[in-house]
C-alpha cells in the first residue's frame, strides 16, 4: 500500500478541521465543548505547533543565511556570472513581493473577517519610522541581543557578514564552515520533524478558527488563496516571460512546454532542492545551456531564489493585518519588501520552510505570529504553486545568464 504523503495528510486535516470546526460552532454553547474540546484539546494542539514554529525561526534564519552566503565563494570565482545571477534573483524577488503587496491591497482578502480575541502585538501605526532609520537599524549594535529579541533584519545582516567572512578566509576556517553545514542539516531535519506535526496542528488550528467564526471564515480564506495564486500567475506571465522574451527572444509557450516536467516535479514535491536534478537536465538538454553555467545558477537559485515564497508572504502580511485590524504604514511595506527579499537567501528549499519564514516577517512589522493559524491549513495548496514558480525562476535566470554570456541556446 502506498504511503500517504504529508501533502495528502495536511489536505485531509484541512477538510476535517473545517467540518469539525463548523460542527463545534453549532455546539459551542455547551460548556464541555467550549471548555474542554475547544479550550483545551484544540488549543493545546494548535498552540504547541505554533510555538514549535517560533522555536525554529531564529536558528533557521541565522544558520541558513550563513551557509547560503558562505557559498558565495563561487560568485567570486565566476566573477560577472555570479554577480549577474545574484542580482537577477534579488531583483525578481523584490518585484515579486511588490506585486503581492499591491494586489493584496487592491483585493483586501481579509475583509469581512475580524479577530479580536487574540492579543495584538504592538504596531507601527502610531508613528512610522523614517526610512533612513529602517536602513540604519538593519545593522545590529549587539547581534546576540538581536537574536534574543528576534530582530530579523539585524539577524540577516549579521548572518550575511558571517558568511562573507567564512568565504574570504576559506580553508583557514574550514572547520567553522563544516560546523555551519552540519548545523544547517540539523536545523532542516528539525523543520522536517516539526512539519510531521503539521497535520495535527493544522486540524486544531483550522478547527479552532471555524469553531470561533463559523462560515464567515470561508470566503476570506478563499480570497487569500485566489489572490496569492493570481500574484504568482502575474509574476510568471509578466515578469519572467517578459524578461525571457525581451532578453532571450524565446516564445513563452516553447519555454513552458519544454520546462513542464520540472514544473510538475516542483509542484508535486513542494521542494526546490528536490527538483534540482530535473531542472539541470531540462535546461541542459532541452535549452542547450552549458553545464558550467547551469551547475552554478540552478543550485544557487534553489537556495536563494524564492519569489513564490515572497509572494505568499506579501499577501499573507496584508491578509493577517486586515484580519487583526492593523493598518500598515509605507515604512512597514518597505520593511516587508526588504525582509522578504533578504530572507529569500536563507529560505530552505524544503516543504514548509516558507511558513516558518513568514513568522519572521510578521514579527518584523508587529503582527501577531498567531495569525499563521489562519492560513496554515491552506498553505500546502499554495506551497505547491509557489515552489513551481521558484523553479521556473531558476530556469529563466539560467537562460538569461547563458544568453548574455554568448551561449547558443535551443529556442524552438
Amino acid at each position: 500500500m502506498k504511503k500517504m504523503t504529508l501533502t495528502t495528510k495536511i489536505l485531509i486535516s484541512l477538510v476535517t478541521g473545517i467540518i469539525a470546526g463548523l460542527l463545534l460552532f453549532s455546539l459551542k454553547d455547551i460548556p464541555f465543548v467550549e471548555d474542554y474540546i475547544i479550550g483545551f484539546f484544540l488549543k493545546l494542539g494548535g498552540s504547541v505547533f505554533i510555538r514549535a514554529i517560533k522555536m525554529l525561526v531564529v536558528p533557521l534564519v541565522f544558520i541558513s543565511l550563513t551557509v547560503g552566503s558562505s557559498a558565495m565563494g563561487d560568485v567570486r570565482k565566476l566573477g560577472r556570472i555570479g554577480i549577474k545571477t545574484l542580482s537577477f534573483y534579488l531583483f525578481t524577488t523584490a518585484i515579486a513581493i511588490t506585486i503581492a503587496l499591491l494586489l493584496a491591497n487592491i483585493v483586501n482578502p481579509g475583509s469581512g473577517l475580524i479577530i479580536d480575541n487574540m492579543a495584538k502585538v504592538g504596531t507601527s501605526t502610531s508613528q512610522p519610522k523614517p526610512f533612513v532609520d529602517v536602513l540604519i537599524n538593519i545593522i545590529p549594535s549587539n547581534p546576540i541581543s538581536a537574536m534574543a529579541n528576534g530582530n530579523m533584519l539585524q539577524i540577516i545582516a549579521f548572518a550575511l557578514l558571517t558568511g562573507a567572512g567564512i568565504t574570504i578566509l576559506g580553508d583557514k576556517v574550514s572547520k567553522v564552515k563544516d560546523l555551519f553545514d552540519q548545523a544547517n542539516d540539523l536545523i532542516l531535519e528539525m523543520v522536517n520533524l516539526v512539519m510531521m506535526m503539521a497535520p495535527l496542528g493544522v486540524f486544531c488550528l483550522i478547527a479552532t478558527t471555524f469553531a470561533s467564526l463559523g462560515y464567515t471564515a470561508m470566503l476570506p480564506l478563499l480570497k487569500y488563496i485566489l489572490t496569492t495564486l493570481a500574484a504568482l500567475l502575474i509574476h510568471v506571465l509578466i515578469t519572467y516571460q517578459g524578461l525571457l522574451v525581451g532578453i532571450v527572444k524565446m516564445n513563452p509557450i516553447v519555454f513552458i512546454k519544454k520546462f513542464f516536467p520540472a514544473i510538475s516535479v516542483a509542484f508535486s514535491t513542494s521542494s526546490s532542492g528536490a527538483t534540482i536534478p530535473v531542472t539541470l537536465e531540462t535546461v541542459q538538454e532541452e535549452f542547450g545551456v552549458s553545464k558550467s553555467t547551469s551547475s552554478f545558477t540552478i543550485p544557487l537559485g534553489a537556495s536563494i531564489n524564492m519569489d513564490g515564497t515572497a509572494i505568499m508572504q506579501g499577501v499573507a502580511v496584508v491578509f493577517i493585518a486586515s484580519v487583526y485590524g492593523v493598518n500598515l504604514s509605507m515604512g512597514d511595506y518597505i520593511t516587508v519588501i526588504l525582509t522578504a527579499t533578504l530572507a529569500s537567501i536563507g529560505t530552505a528549499g524544503v516543504p514548509g520552510a516558507g511558513a516558518i519564514m513568514l513568522s519572521m516577517v510578521l514579527a518584523q512589522v508587529g503582527l501577531p505570529i498567531e495569525g499563521i493559524a489562519l492560513i496554515m491549513g491552506v498553505d500546502r495548496i499554495i506551497d505547491m504553486n509557489r515552489t513551481a514558480v521558484n523553479v521556473a525562476g531558476d530556469a529563466v535566470c539560467t537562460l538569461i545568464i547563458a544568453k548574455t554570456e554568448g551561449e547558443e541556446l535551443i529556442l524552438k
